[in-house]
This record gives structure tokens, sequence and C-alpha cells, in this order.
């Protein structure tokens, strides 16, 4: 698939010469972190060391004081408290943060959780969930990851004598809200919350940071959760910038050096040889995590990250994680398998703006991960159904800049439930109503999705020579970290790079490779581009060409290098290159 390379406008050379003296780093640095919006010594003090004292006070979120309040009320008069958490890795883990809480540092065993069965109650708060609570006479549910699109529900627990706090971080419909007593939640109007781009679990956190204070919890313990928190942050794809990075920074600390029982099982499975990047999580263990609840069921998540040191439990929820993660695997396989091939024999699809795929047995829990993988064979918004309690049901995906929550709204009168943010959506509807929505919702996307937007795009950081490629040079960047949405690992364009006679193609279609500039062939690095064989047969000729890449530390029998991690070639003239 072709790909549009677009790189950042190269800044004004007074402007990258006076910040890389002020900080004594490389001009392409100091470029690099201008165009991150750093541009002076104590901006770029607080980036390359963040510290805890940059969060922000819990107590700046709308309807803080009034949360606080109601849980210090259950607290006091012994009440019942029920975690409900959504099945996926932000619910589960912010569910497995407050039972710890209240549980080992407040002492406090007047408290439950929930979390929905994914395949007989669909996303979030259930109608079963506060039967349950009912049932079992708690008086507050504290509802995480879910809650914001529920005022049915929430009436209805109010009638039971059930009080609500919502702590949700995906986008409100303004004109119903939930009747709860508190409502947390950054996106809301009115909430003077200075960063917006909490996950759920980091908004549950926030709870507990204004707990801490009229509870006597120290900043030490309070910490200790941060984890969770990143292992939340990291799986949801929420921005790493701001008081997210700082949550993360110091998240995989912990991660790498004290985790939690359950994290450091599914850590130590993993048998890296270095310690866990955002990446690693995201890819070990977030799967295993979300693996639960798309299989079997999350409570099983939840356990994991609730066992204690030493628990003899520990290796068999963890296998049982790992085997539902591999069963997770083949269906993704399968199910991707014929997507795919539903897209080719279908001539609607091959002119239509967007895809809206369904089959009554696709199982799902993986529709949201096969829109994904759909998309990346066939660039367009995506959405997987399958069908579920007499409904169609399934995940939408989107691509670069395009609001696939906004264009689902325009089908509203079509669908009996949705919600979500830009980049991914769930939505619910009668079967009946699944051609009709198809073509609305291509009409939509055909009508909002500019042209100019419908081809992949690669956003180049910087442009470089294989010269400025140092030791030194690698480590600052690698300071930059952790790499995310908002904060990505920089990406490099290299120009007029050749080959040497130790090409090959390796693995599953991948170059592998030793490049060098034609006028410096003794400078020379490793090189592998992923998926990209293709491109052999034309660089193991001796043609120049162009890459746009990552920087990478290779470890090879006790010797570090560095090496190229290259995600496009090309190699014409760059003419198209688009400059922003």
């Amino acid at each position: 698939m072709h790909k549009r390379w677009i790189i950042k406008t190269k800044l004004s050379s007074a402007e990258v010469h006076q910040l890389a003296f002020n900080i004594n780093v490389s001009l392409p640095v100091a470029s690099l972190l201008i165009k991150r919006g750093i541009n002076n010594f104590d901006e770029a003090k607080n980036f390359f060391r963040p510290q805890l004292t940059q969060l922000h006070n819990p107590l700046l979120m709308k309807d803080m004081n009034k949360a606080v309040s109601r849980v210090l009320l259950a607290i006091q008069q012994h009440q019942k408290i029920l975690f409900l958490g959504d099945y996926d890795v932000d619910g589960i883990t912010a569910v497995a943060m407050m039972v710890s809480f209240f549980r080992d540092e407040l002492k406090y065993d007047a408290v439950g959780f929930y979390v929905p069965d994914r395949y007989t109650e669909g996303y979030g708060v259930s109608f079963q969930g506060i039967d349950y609570a009912a049932n079992n006479e708690f008086k507050l549910i504290i509802s995480l990851d879910c809650g914001i699109k529920s005022p049915d529900k929430v009436a209805y627990a109010a009638n039971l004598g059930i009080d609500f706090i919502i702590c949700d971080h995906h986008l409100p419909d303004e004109s119903n809200l939930p009747q709860a007593i508190a409502i947390l939640n950054p996106k809301q109007s009115g909430c003077k919350y200075p960063y917006k781009e909490l996950s759920g679990c980091g908004v549950g956190f926030k709870l507990l940071q204004a707990l801490s204070v009229p509870l006597n919890i120290s900043a030490e313990k309070l910490f200790a959760y941060l984890d969770l928190v990143a292992v939340s942050t990291c799986s949801d794809i929420v921005p790493l910038t701001g008081e997210n990075r700082v949550l993360v920074y110091f998240g995989l600390q912990l991660i790498n050096t004290s985790p939690r029982p359950g994290i450091d099982a599914i850590r130590k499975f993993a048998s890296l040889e270095r310690d866990f990047t955002v990446e690693d999580v995201v890819f070990i263990i977030g799967p295993r995590i979300n693996a639960a609840g798309r299989i079997q069921h999350g409570e099983g998540a939840v356990n994991l990250l609730l066992s204690q040191p030493g628990d003899p439990e520990i290796p068999a929820m963890l296998k049982q994680l790992n085997d539902n993660n591999a069963a997770r695997r083949e269906l993704d396989k399968k199910i991707t398998e014929q997507a795919l091939l539903m897209i080719e024999e279908n001539e609607f699809f091959q002119q239509a703006s967007s895809h809206v795929l369904f089959h009554p047995e696709w199982h799902k829990g993986v529709v949201g991960i096969v829109a994904s993988r759909v998309i990346e064979k066939h660039y367009k918004p995506t959405i997987v159904l399958t069908e579920s309690n007499g409904k169609a049901t399934g995940s939408a995906r989107s691509v670069k800049g395009f609001d696939v929550h906004a264009a689902i709204e325009a089908c509203a009168d079509l669908l009996e439930n949705y919600g979500g943010h830009m980049h991914a959506a769930g939505v619910t509807l009668a079967l009946e109503n699944v051609e009709n929505f198809r073509k609305r919702f291509d009409q939509v996307v055909n009508q909002t999705w500019p042209t100019e937007w419908r081809v992949p795009e690669i956003e180049i950081d910087e442009e470089i020579t294989l010269e400025q490629i140092t030791p030194n040079f690698f480590k600052v960047i690698s300071q930059f970290a952790p790499f995310g949405p908002g904060n990505m690992d920089p990406v490099f364009l290299i120009r007029n790079l050749v080959a040497n006679q130790w090409t090959r193609i390796v693995g599953e279609n991948h170059l592998k490779m030793y490049v060098s500039h034609p006028s410096r062939q003794e400078l020379t690095f490793g090189a592998i581009a992923f998926k990209q064989g293709h491109h052999f047969q034309r660089i193991a000729s001796g043609a120049e060409f162009h890459v746009v890449c990552n920087i990478r530390q290779n470890v090879w029998n006790g010797k570090t290098s560095l090496e190229l991690d290259i995600k496009d070639i090309r190699f014409d003239d760059l003419s198209d290159l688009v400059y922003q």
C-alpha cells in the first residue's frame, strides 16, 4: 500500500541553535524537542525528568468533592461499596486498583467488584450488575471506564436505594447525563480539570488521590498503584502527553522493579532480557488481561491482579490467561481471513468508502481486533459486527483524522446503542437494520472523509544522515520515552542509501540489510524492514533508496549496536514529499 510521506517543516536555524546551546544537545535533538512544544530549559527539564509533583490537584475535577464526601460517608457508615468496571484492560485494571486500595491500604473489607459478561450483558453498566448489587446489599456503586452513557441504569439503581459515582473518560452525551451522586469525567462540560485525556483507570486513580488526604494515606502507598494505571493508559491507547506521560513513566518503573505479583507473573513469562516498554505492555500484558473478557470472563484477570505474594494460584491463573490469549489469536486470524475474503467477493465494498462487515457466527470478543486488521489491509473506517442476544453488535475502528464516533452518531436513528470516541466505538442495532446502516454509514464517511486523507500517511519528525546517528544521539532520544500517541518514537527520513551484498530476506518476508551512503560506505548500519521483502531485488541490484525509520538498539551475541527499524522504502525523487 503506497503511503504518503509527511515531514514536519524545518524550524528556523536561530531557534534550534539557541535551544541546542541552552540544554547542550545536538541540533537534530533540539529540533525534535521544539516540534514537541519544548522551547526552553525548564520545559526540557520537566520533559526529560518527570516528577510526581507534576500531577494535577484531583480536586480540580468537577464533582470530585461530592465523590469524596460520598465515599467517606460510606466508610463511616460501613456501607458496602461495589466497584463495577468494563471487561477490557482499562476497566479490569481500574477495578483491581480500587479493590486493592480499599482492602490493603484502608483495611476496608466491605467492598466487592463486578465485571459484566461481554456476551450476556454487553459493554459497561448492566441491569444484571445493579441487580447483583441490590441482592448483595451494596449501597454505593463506583463505575470505572463506563457509566457515562447509562442514565437508565443509574436511575434503576437509585430506585433500588443504590447511589452511583461514575469514573469515566468516554465522551458524554451532555443532553442526557446520568443522575449520579458524582460524575468524574474531565471531558464533561464545566470540568476545569486541566488534563482531558486520562484513561478510565486514570480517572479512578484521581479519586484515590483525592481520598488519600482525608484518609491519611501516604504518597508512597498511593503511587504503588501506578503499575496498574500504566497498564491501563498504555493499553487503552490514550495520548502519552502531560499527566499521562508522568503516570506511565513512574508506572513503568514499578513494572520493571517491584510490580504486584499478577503483573510480575506476566512479565516473567515473557522472559525479556531488558526493561518493559510501552510497546511491551501493549503487546504482552494488555492482550492477556483483555483475553479474559474476550474468551471467558474478566473476573479471572481481576483475580490475578489482586493476588498476593506467594499465592499458589498464580501459575494456574496465568496459564488460564495465556490459554485465553492463544485462543483469541486463533480466532483473530481465522475471522480476519474471513473478513478480508468478504471484502474481495463483494462488489459494494470495492467501491465503498468504508467497511461494515457482519457475520452472525463471528466471535464477539475479537471483532474490534479484526476491524483493526482490516484497516491494515484496506485503509478505510471499519465496523465489524456479529450476532449477540438477537442483535447485531460490534466494534468500530477509525483511520487517522476521521471521527468514527461522529459518523456513527449521524446514524443514531438506526442504532439501539453506541458509544466510544473519535478512534474507536461500539454499536448495537437490530439485525434488520444492518444493511441500511451499512449504506448510511458509508454515505456519511464518503461525505465527511476528505479525499486527501484517504492515503495512509507516515509522519516524519526530522531528516538526518547516517553520520548524525551516534550512541549519544540515541541515548538522548531514548529519554523522550515513554513513547505513545502524542509522543511517538521519533521517525527519521534518511535519503540516498545503498545496501551491501549481505542483503537478504528473513522470517516472514522481512528485509535484512546493511546500509550506507554511497559517498561513505565505510559507515554502515544494520537495518530491518518488516514485511518489505518485495523490495529485495531492486535493493540487491544496487539501487539507491530512501527510508523512513526509527533507531533501535540491537543486542546480539553480547554486542550492542544501533540499527534502523525501517517503516517504509521509496526509490523516487520524493518530489511529492509533504511539508507541514
